[in-house]
Parts: C-alpha cells; structure tokens; sequence
C-alpha cells in the first residue's frame, strides 16, 4: 500500500474513532503532549525503548487515578528527529463533561512521563495559543468549527506516513500510530442529544 493511501486510511479510521468517541460523550477533553528524553539520553533512545516507555505509562492507567481516570481515549505518532531523537506526539482523550483544565492534565501527563523515564524523559505541553489551527480543549459535539480544525489540521499531521522513522522500526509491527479502542460501553445515561 502506498504512504498516501495508508495515510488516508489511517486519517479516515481516526475520524471514525473520535466520532465514535463524541457520539458516546457530548464533549470530549482533546490534551495534547509531546514526549521526548533530555540529553544525552534522546541520542541512544531506540523507537523500542520509546514504545515500551508509552506503552508501560498507557497500561499503568489504573495505579494513576488522578492522571487518568477520565480517560476514554488516546492518538500517539512517533517520530524521529536528529534534534530530538524518537519522540512522540500524544492527544489522550477524557470525557469533557469531567474534565475542563486541558492544560492542567498535559502537565499532570507530563510529569507522570518524567516519573516513569526515571527523569530521563521530557515533555512539551501543546498550549492551544500556540497554534494557528488550535485542535485542543474541549470539543462539545455541536462544535463544528473546532472539529473542522481537528478533522483538517490536527488528524492529518499525527496521521502522515513519516520516512524517518522507518530505518528506526525492528519489525514490521512496530507502528508509527497508534490509538486506543473504543470500550463496549453499558446503557447510555442521561437525556438523549437532540
């Protein structure tokens, strides 16, 4: 498959999985994150070590309650770069309705990310003012400007094939993307959307 059509197909998929995700809450927190390591250690950091990192913080959700407990779901694309080495680019998702301080939950990932690197890791908390496109916050179900902007600028650049970190991958399963699930969800609760 060419680099654009799985592109495509991956911006597709993740439209889908946010309108799945706004279908099942009426505002979604969109928390965007960089996650890197200082120097020295962003020299040596292989994509493996990076996606053991990420994959360790995602599946330790449960022991960090205050982190997230409001979570329902989460993007992350990897990169690489000679400046940062591997790093990766992370939305993670929560249910609007109980979180509002987008900014204060960057920073809360953030820390937990330097706490679990054993301070070798860093990070970079996306701050809506800093984007011409702004993506991030709260994103009511009625919002259409701020989804188009989503759809249009923020999907597309975590969705792109990256040539860089190619050489970087061990095997063909190591991905460059990847989101979470959607969770079987029990009985809706409260009033139905008009």
């Amino acid at each position: 498959m060419s680099h654009n059509k799985k592109s495509d197909k991956r911006i597709k998929s993740t439209k889908e999985y946010i309108d799945a995700l706004s279908k099942k809450h009426s505002k979604i927190a969109i928390v965007r994150v960089d996650l890197g390591y200082k120097k020295p250690y962003s020299d040596s950091v292989t994509l493996d070590e990076a996606n053991n990192d990420f994959n360790r913080m995602m599946n330790n959700r449960r022991s960090k309650p205050s982190v997230f407990k409001e979570q329902v779901g989460y993007l992350c694309k990897r990169e690489y770069t000679q400046d940062k080495g591997v790093h990766l680019h992370v939305v993670i998702i929560y249910d609007g309705q109980k979180i509002q301080k987008d900014a204060f939950k960057a920073n809360q990932i953030g820390n937990y990310w330097e706490e679990l690197t054993e301070d070798k890791g860093s990070y970079h908390r996306c701050n809506p003012n800093d984007y011409k496109h702004n993506g991030i916050g709260i994103l009511d179900h009625r919002d259409k400007d701020k989804r188009k902007i989503l759809d249009e600028h923020v999907i597309p650049y975590l969705c792109k094939e990256e040539q860089d970190i190619q050489p970087l991958k061990g095997s063909k399963k190591d991905r460059v993307f990847t989101r979470g699930t959607i969770k079987k969800d029990e009985k809706k609760k409260g009033r139905p959307r008009s």
